[in-house]
């Protein structure tokens, strides 16, 4: 029985995506720029981060190749079968789905929208996501081809957040903070992380959906850690049960559309000893600062430069975890991100207008040691033409978060 490799259905209407049609036509007119500036006839877009950027459409790929082409006058997302039409529903262009009847279909659906006629000299892939098998089979059916990367020009122009991306940015900030607040209501000696994680990330669904009435709901997520547990700044919840004095971290973390946005604190449960609470108020000085330090035309090495001086004259630089912040916009935990604007030493981007990014610090006490347990505060800042607004409101430090029962 004979099947097609690849087809277009077009099932029910498009529906309301995040951004205007205009945001999108603005974006994909900025990449087509990039491709003539360097020579590019074609890019195939696979990561999800960029697909979602530029066309609004959120893959899933359960282990199937996911794609969207882009031409000078052509755009189409490439989807599995499996989805059916819920990708050309919520993509900013056309839609062509692949087939698993035959292997490889998914090639044969590039060239479908392309044609056979003008195969393309040059073509932009994204070198840090597309593996080595998958570029060996592209390879294969343009033989005469140059491939080119594309990933580090194609962050350098999602770093530079559009008027809308940061409304939905700030709308983020905003439900992130209403779970956290939630949080603080949950938290008592013997409630156990997951359910305190339950009732934050509930709390934060119901208000996206509120905000955003026409969204798809996925993937906003709590990690409430505890104890030991708050060692790593990503460290799944668990079911361990509160404790008097334990050391808590609240990370809350609403999804909206593909743009994560975070707040994280520490907190303790009704009481701390003298070696946390110095610790704590070391952690909160240096966020304190890191926050004063975040402006237009300061370079991100620089900051962490005066931060860590901070640390050492606290004590504490040994202590340190990771970088102090970094670049918010289509980002999650496992897609979307921007290296190029990470507040760390080996990083020297200067801070513009619209950029977005956080103040993290992070120092780690190990069991044994006094004050052991992991410390942070996490806030997002919009960096202005002039100045930058704090968008997180949450309060931190030890006059706000031990939580008394």
């Amino acid at each position: 029985m004979e099947r097609p490799d690849f087809f277009k259905l077009k099932n029910g209407e498009k529906v309301k995506l995040p951004f205007s049609n205009k945001e999108y036509d603005q974006r994909v007119s900025k990449l087509r720029s990039a491709m003539d500036k360097n020579n590019l006839d074609m890019i195939i877009l696979t990561s999800m981060h960029n697909i979602a950027y530029y066309t609004g459409f959120i893959y899933c790929s359960f282990g199937r190749p996911y794609g969207c082409v882009v031409t000078n006058d052509k755009i189409s997302t490439i989807s599995a079968n499996i989805d059916a039409s819920q990708p050309w529903r919520r993509s900013h262009c056309e839609n062509v789905i692949y087939t698993d009847w035959r292997r490889d279909n998914f090639l044969k659906a590039i060239v479908s929208i392309i044609g056979r006629d003008n195969p393309p000299k040059n073509i932009g892939i994204e070198n840090d996501h597309v593996t080595l098998d998958m570029k060996e089979k592209i390879g294969s059916i343009f033989t005469f081809s140059v491939f080119k990367d594309v990933s580090k020009k194609l962050m350098k122009l999602r770093m530079i957040k559009s008027n809308e991306e940061i409304e939905i940015i700030k709308n983020g900030a905003r439900i992130a903070d209403i779970g956290g607040q939630e949080i603080v209501k949950n938290i008592k000696e013997g409630a156990t992380e997951i359910e305190i994680a339950i009732a934050g990330r509930d709390k934060m669904e119901r208000e996206i959906a509120k905000t955003y009435p026409n969204a798809e709901y996925m993937d906003t997520w709590v990690w409430f850690q505890s104890g030991i547990n708050t060692d790593g700044a990503h460290n799944p919840k668990t079911n361990r049960k509160l404790i008097n004095g334990d050391i808590l971290s609240l990370n809350t973390f609403p999804m909206i559309s593909g743009y994560y946005t975070a707040l994280e604190r520490t907190l303790f449960l009704n009481k701390i000893d003298d070696a946390s609470l110095k610790a704590w108020e070391a952690n909160v000085k240096v966020h304190k600062r890191g926050l004063e330090l975040i402006k237009p035309g300061v370079k991100c090495s620089d900051i962490c430069n005066e931060l860590n001086e901070l640390f050492a004259e606290l004590g504490y630089l040994q202590y340190r975890t990771f970088g102090y912040g970094h670049s918010f916009g289509v980002l999650s935990h496992f897609y979307g991100r921007e290296a190029g604007l990470e507040l760390r030493e080996d990083i020297d981007t200067v801070l513009k207008e619209n950029m977005v990014v956080s103040m993290e610090p992070m120092i780690l006490i190990p069991e044994g040691k006094a004050g052991a347990g992991g410390y942070r505060e996490h806030d997002i800042l919009v960096i202005g033409k002039n100045k930058t607004e704090n968008i997180t409101k949450f309060p931190f430090g030890p006059e706000h978060n031990i939580i008394k029962e």
